[in-house]
């Protein structure tokens, strides 16, 4: 995401938010009918392009037609979806009306988008759709697709950041994402997010293909499952976007699994919801998906990072995001992460800063798994990085990584890992101070390479900063705000892990009475 105030980006959203803030709609209301007519411009950006590919190419019997746009991965668009359509129509049409039926007619030519787009442009004032489809209109026309998808990006994370709690539900920010893609490396195969929310791994993912020159359609195979509806729209749109073929499912993940994902995916990325508790484990009882069992705790995050590992198959990586405490939980849950380690599953874990996220402050782990580990020279091993002093601050409340910065710490990743680094963004100047001979050393207060053993002696703990150190104490808390978050989130810790013996012991007294 770009954030310099002259791009386009920028300019669009603030047009868009100024005229939310003349309308009566909620944010909540207007995020996904401005999305879609995002959406309905870039369709339009690219089937114009075609268009003028396959002019003259009709003649005699056979006319240019929708299949002719299909092959070319463009969306079909009748004449009254047109966006030249939408912008030139008279004074006095009812523009919701017919923005509506433009959505219509765009599902009937293309199946693949049935009920997905929105249409509800008719609680819009007639005067804010026509100043919408102005700003919309304002996009050149003579840049690179990819650009209209970094605005549908864009415009995700600014309702994000505005819908609060409920943003982060559909949105997980851009930095964080790109380090996942760039530590897993999916090259090629069948790629599985069971809690997509609007599809970011998936775009990510195809944007790490394309910059190793190849066709992201062509060499991943993308599956999801997400169990809001309206959040399965934004995904569908988000790939239909970025010109990207995908099987989005709704379905909730802790019950159905509707990909029958078992062993089947080569890559796992997901941000799933932290420390959900009411899951009914009486459902999950003999589900394969569970190998090392169900935690004790009314906690679903060892529910979550199960899922991802038995989705894999023998040699698949997988890469996601979850709450610091599940780093070091105790109980049942300490079980289930010991037999996660000892079944050498356990790759890289990286800390990572408050402030990432647009909805919460704390900070948080990326965990990495790979389930071909074992067959490898650090099949004992687990690389830690603490990547909590390294970020680029954008406002006071927030925080994201450089494209150097993300390359940087996979690069840590890939020496580990007996691999080469990359310098596509610039990040020679930060290889060479901590890594001159290029190859992988442990950096006091950045990363460290522990063994199993190291683990044990840790209590199976997984938290980075147990095993990195620091550099200084007084750069450790040079931040106060972040010490004090820190320490909250290992106060919520043990708190957890007071009611998991309050279980235990209330099972022990219930069996003793009998």
């Amino acid at each position: 995401m770009n954030h310099n105030g002259n791009n386009i980006e920028s300019r669009l959203w603030g047009a868009a938010d100024e005229l939310r803030a003349n309308s009566r709609l909620k944010s909540s209301e207007y995020a996904v009918p401005v999305l879609g007519l995002v959406f309905l411009r870039y369709a339009d950006h690219k089937f114009q392009s075609a268009a003028k590919e396959l002019a003259g190419q009709g003649g005699g019997r056979r006319k240019v037609g929708p299949v002719d746009y299909q092959e070319r991965g463009v969306l079909y668009l009748p004449d009254a979806a047109r966006f030249s359509t939408l912008i030139r129509l008279p004074e006095g049409t009812n523009i919701g009306a017919a923005i509506n039926d433009a959505m219509r007619a765009i599902e009937a030519e293309n199946p693949d988008l049935k009920d997905v787009l929105p249409k509800t442009y008719n609680r819009f004032d007639n005067a804010l759709l026509k100043e919408l489809l102005k700003a919309m209109n304002s996009i050149p026309t003579d840049i690179e697709g990819d650009a209209f998808g970094k605005v549908y990006e864009y415009f995700l994370g600014q309702f994000a950041m505005s819908e609060g709690q409920k943003g982060g539900e559909f949105f997980t920010p851009t930095a964080i994402v790109q380090l996942i893609v760039n530590i897993i490396e999916p090259y090629r195969g069948l790629l599985f997010d069971p809690a997509s929310g609007s599809g970011g791994m998936f775009v990510q993912s195809a944007r790490f293909v394309e910059g190793r020159k190849k066709n992201p359609n062509a060499e991943l195979s993308i599956y999801g499952q997400e169990k809001v509806s309206e959040t399965v729209r934004l995904a569908k749109m988000n790939l239909a976007v970025h010109g990207l073929a995908g099987d989005i499912r709704e379905g909730n993940t802790y019950y159905e699994d509707l990909h029958h994902s078992s062993g089947k995916f080569d890559f796992v990325m997901a941000n799933p919801p932290f420390n959900v508790n009411g899951v009914d484990k009486d459902r999950l009882k003999n589900d394969p998906r569970f190998p090392f069992g169900l935690p004790r705790a009314d906690n679903a995050n060892y529910l979550w990072i199960q899922l991802f590992y038995s989705a894999l198959n023998g040699s698949g990586r997988a890469g996601f995001v979850m709450a610091n405490s599940a780093a070091d939980a105790r109980g049942s849950e300490l079980e289930i992460r010991r037999q996660l380690v000892e079944a050498r599953a356990v790759d890289v874990m990286v800390a990572v800063a408050p402030n990432f996220f647009y909805t919460v402050i704390l900070p948080c782990t990326l965990w990495f798994l790979d389930k071909s580990k074992h067959k490898t020279v650090r099949a004992d091993n687990v690389l830690f990085i603490d990547a909590r002093h390294l970020y680029r601050q954008i406002d006071r409340a927030h925080r994201d990584w450089t494209l150097a910065q993300i390359e940087f710490l996979a690069n840590i990743a890939r020496l580990y890992r007996g691999e080469q680094p990359e310098e596509l963004h610039d990040s020679a100047k930060l290889m060479a101070e901590y890594f001159p001979d290029r190859k992988y050393a442990d950096v006091l207060g950045l990363c460290k390479v522990a063994t199993i053993s190291e683990i044990e002696a840790q209590s199976w703990c997984l938290n980075p900063a147990r095993y990195v150190g620091a550099a200084t104490r007084a750069e450790e808390h040079s931040d106060f705000r972040e010490w004090l978050e820190e320490q909250n989130e290992e106060l919520e810790a043990l708190n957890t892990e007071a009611l998991e013996l309050q279980e235990r012991i209330a099972e022990n007294v219930a069996r003793i009475v009998g």
